[in-house]
């Protein structure tokens, strides 16, 4: 393997697939961290999805979404063994490095979010899908532009296919929006969150209404800033990032958010109605008197506490599923609009591992779950509700109403916000320089650091850590 290879592979065996956070420094659980909360899994081994066919085909995935296309596909395809194996993300790269590079011939089918698919593709794991017999590139106009353009490696590659589209935008609720601004439109709701000033004025009205605009201060972070970390091996730190760091300091010290630590007991309490409102010290954790994590142990924590109802999530499209699974009494309350700038989050990208020896049955699995409008309409009503990638499935569903979001017609919605993604801005060195950042935004808002200071160590920070890249400072 060339050294470039390698040192690829060694950079994918450190990463860590997390949503982004906006100044919460907060370490989250495995399952929390994956892109699909509904799919979300801790580490599982073994087959998890089995038949007694002739044929063995071995899938490892991050996703438990896989075990249920393969059962799919062992109905129609009995001759054939799917083992589904899904693997905690922080585990994943790893042990996918691990055995690729000793000369496996199994997985088969292997995954990948789009953090971790650059150094993935540059250790040579995944299969060159624009060679015979695949000939991916017949099937590019069939899928949204921004997910084809992920599965691509540095030289236009085919190498991997999602079969879900992943844009963000924020989760409302129709009857706070009617209370406090007259109107639930999501045309109209959406200019509240038009820019980070605007979300500021928006946050202030909905607490003086006696509401707060989220429970954390992270749901913001699909949206931070619209430009690339690092351009021409520089990095890059536009205005729109200080704009997005004052916003979570604001919201943090201005009391706006109700301090509930994304993915915990009460950020997922508040999708269904009244939470208590905590503390900064308890988000921090300088007060650990109450236990976000346990929901027992919450709710006698916080059984005399103030209450206040949240007015919106930042969410990818996916979060319909985290929503269907939480709203319980708000379930038809809810509305999606746009928020300040295009953002997405996570997906599932689907290749053929370069060291299998069943590379056309994995092409053909790799086909019916990305590829095939029967399954994507199957998966839509099985997921109910993700969001697939394939253009005419999408256009086939452009007017379904889901009643959970007031009849919204949330296909036509994500499909729109799909086309504002530029793929581009995103680089592998995204998650690292995303943390450091939000670490500063931490130390600001908590009054650990000075702004000056806070920013300042950032610099240090990614200065230490990619000495190929140059720092300008400010």
């Amino acid at each position: 393997m060339k050294l470039k290879k390698l040192v690829s592979a060694m950079l994918v065996g450190t990463m860590v697939i997390s949503l982004a956070a906006c100044g919460n420094n907060t370490a989250k659980t495995n399952g929390d961290a994956n892109s699909n909360d509904n799919n979300a899994s801790t580490e599982a081994s073994g087959d998890a999805s089995t038949s007694t066919g002739d044929e063995k085909l071995v899938v490892w995935t991050l996703a438990a979404d896989l075990e249920q296309f393969a059962k799919k596909y062992m109905e129609s395809n009995p001759n054939v063994n799917i083992e589904t194996v899904v693997i905690a993300p922080a585990d994943y790269p790893t042990k996918v490095q691990t055995a690729l590079l000793s000369g496996e011939s199994e997985p088969d089918i292997i995954v990948g979010e789009p953090q971790m698919l650059e150094d993935m593709y540059d250790a040579g794991f995944f299969e060159d899908l624009n060679q015979a017999p695949y000939n991916a590139q017949d099937y590019a106009d069939k899928i949204v532009d921004y997910v084809w353009e992920v599965g691509q490696d540095s030289e236009g590659i085919q190498r991997a296919i999602s079969y879900q589209i992943t844009p963000a935008g924020m989760y409302y609720r129709r009857d706070i929006a009617k209370n406090v601004f007259g109107t639930d439109a999501p045309e109209e709701v959406g200019k509240l969150f038009k820019d980070y000033e605007t979300i500021l004025t928006t946050a202030q009205a909905l607490k003086d209404a006696g509401y707060r605009i989220f429970a954390s201060d992270v749901e913001v972070s699909f949206f931070a800033g619209d430009s690339a970390w690092v351009i021409d091996n520089t990095l890059n730190v536009d205005q729109a990032r200080h704009d997005y760091m004052d916003l979570c300091v604001s919201l943090y010290q201005n009391d706006l958010t109700a301090y509930a630590n994304q993915w915990s007991t009460p950020w997922y309490q508040a999708m269904s109605g009244k939470i208590p409102i905590l503390s900064a010290d308890i988000q921090s954790y300088s007060d650990d008197s109450v236990n976000v994590w346990d929901a027992e142990a919450f709710a006698e924590a916080t059984a005399d506490m103030d209450t206040t109802e949240v007015f919106a999530y930042g969410l990818p499209s996916w979060g319909v599923l985290t929503m269907r699974d939480n709203a319980g009494e708000t379930s038809g309350l809810w509305g999606v609009c746009t928020g300040p700038s295009y953002g997405f989050s996570g997906g599932t990208y689907i290749g053929i591992s370069s060291s299998s020896e069943r590379k056309d049955l994995a092409w053909d699995f790799l086909k019916f779950c990305t590829l095939d409008e029967e399954t994507s309409n199957w998966w839509i009503e099985a997921s109910q509700g993700d969001t697939v990638s394939l253009i005419s499935v999408l256009e086939a569903h452009a007017e379904d109403a889901n009643d959970i979001y007031g009849g919204q017609q949330l296909y036509k919605f994500w499909s729109e916000q799909a086309k504002g993604i530029d793929y581009s801005k995103v680089t592998r060195y995204d998650k690292s320089i995303g943390d450091a950042w939000n670490n500063a935004i931490s130390a600001i808002k908590t009054g650990e650091k000075s702004k000056e200071d806070a920013i300042n160590g950032f610099y240090d920070e990614i200065e230490a850590t990619y000495p190929e890249l140059t720092v300008n400072r400010e």
